[in-house]
């Protein structure tokens, strides 16, 4: 299979591209900011091989930034969005993978969500009117060990942890997410890939306190603390999916809130100076 893939330098991207890969799967070409590719600017790219499959991983994905500043999800995720369909449907490409986000299945609306539902209806409506045909993921909370530079809350939890410093949690001692261990995430990618029109929402399926995990890392460092602070605008408090879809094609989740937190906590204290580096 012959694909092109954006955000492949995120946590999701690095391990689904190496995955592909080891499976005998060609990338045509890769874009990510990071490299100084903006998935705005995807028109200006050219095809000289048939592209089998788009998979579009590249997002603005901070919610409390786009409260802010709404621009950002607008250019990111609604622009690049658009320019990523057309892209697709000019170059005839058959299908795209999109991760669209968990967060648009609670009651909070943001500039992010909003984004996040915009990207689902036109991929929908490209489909509709065009042939191109999707599976749209809806991860959650996805961590592990890699050194996620959006800084998401394991990654800040982990390296503050080392640092003696504080875990915030903005919510109180019952606020739940439901984390994905990125090889499970990874794996239910691959099983939902091979399907066509279909939209999977992907976790370890349980709610799980963030006050547990912060434990859970204050123990591992041997040192850091936990403070509670105001829910933030618009972010949900309790999340545990719905994954039975996925589970149709045979996912099993297999890492556990406690192991996943180990491997990762492990991962950023043997690399803690390269990081801070």
């Amino acid at each position: 299979m012959n694909f092109i893939m954006t955000g492949h330098r995120g946590l999701i991207g690095t391990s689904l591209l190496k995955r592909l890969k080891e499976q005998g799967h060609k990338a045509v070409f890769l874009i990510d900011k990071k490299e100084g590719n903006d998935v705005v600017d995807i028109n200006n790219f050219r095809l000289d091989e048939p592209v089998d499959m788009m998979i579009h991983l590249a997002s603005f994905c901070k919610i409390n930034q786009a409260i802010e500043n709404p621009k950002l999800a607008f250019q990111n995720n609604v622009l690049g969005m658009h320019n990523v369909m057309e892209f697709c449907r000019k170059n005839k490409i058959p299908k795209i993978i999109f991760t669209s986000s968990s967060r648009i299945l609670s009651k909070e609306k943001n500039a992010y969500t909003a984004s996040k539902i915009y990207g689902e209806e036109l991929i929908k409506s490209y489909s509709y009117c065009y042939n191109v045909n999707y599976v749209i993921i809806r991860p959650s909370t996805v961590y592990g060990p890699f050194n996620d530079e959006t800084k998401r809350l394991m990654d800040v939890f982990c390296l503050n942890s080392l640092q003696g410093k504080e875990l915030q949690i903005f919510g109180d001692e019952n606020k739940t997410l439901d984390f994905t261990y990125i090889d499970d995430f990874i794996d239910a990618t691959l099983l939902a890939m091979k399907e066509k029109n279909k939209v999977f929402n992907v976790s370890f399926g349980k709610g799980i306190k963030v006050s547990y995990v912060a434990d859970m890392i204050i123990n591992l460092a041997g040192k850091g603390t936990k403070k509670f602070y105001p829910e933030e605008i618009a972010q949900p408090q309790r999340i545990e999916l719905d994954i039975s879809e996925i589970q149709k094609l045979g996912f099993k989740p297999k890492i556990n809130i406690e192991e996943g937190v180990r491997k990762t906590f492990e991962w950023y204290k043997e690399n803690l100076d390269e990081i801070n580096r």
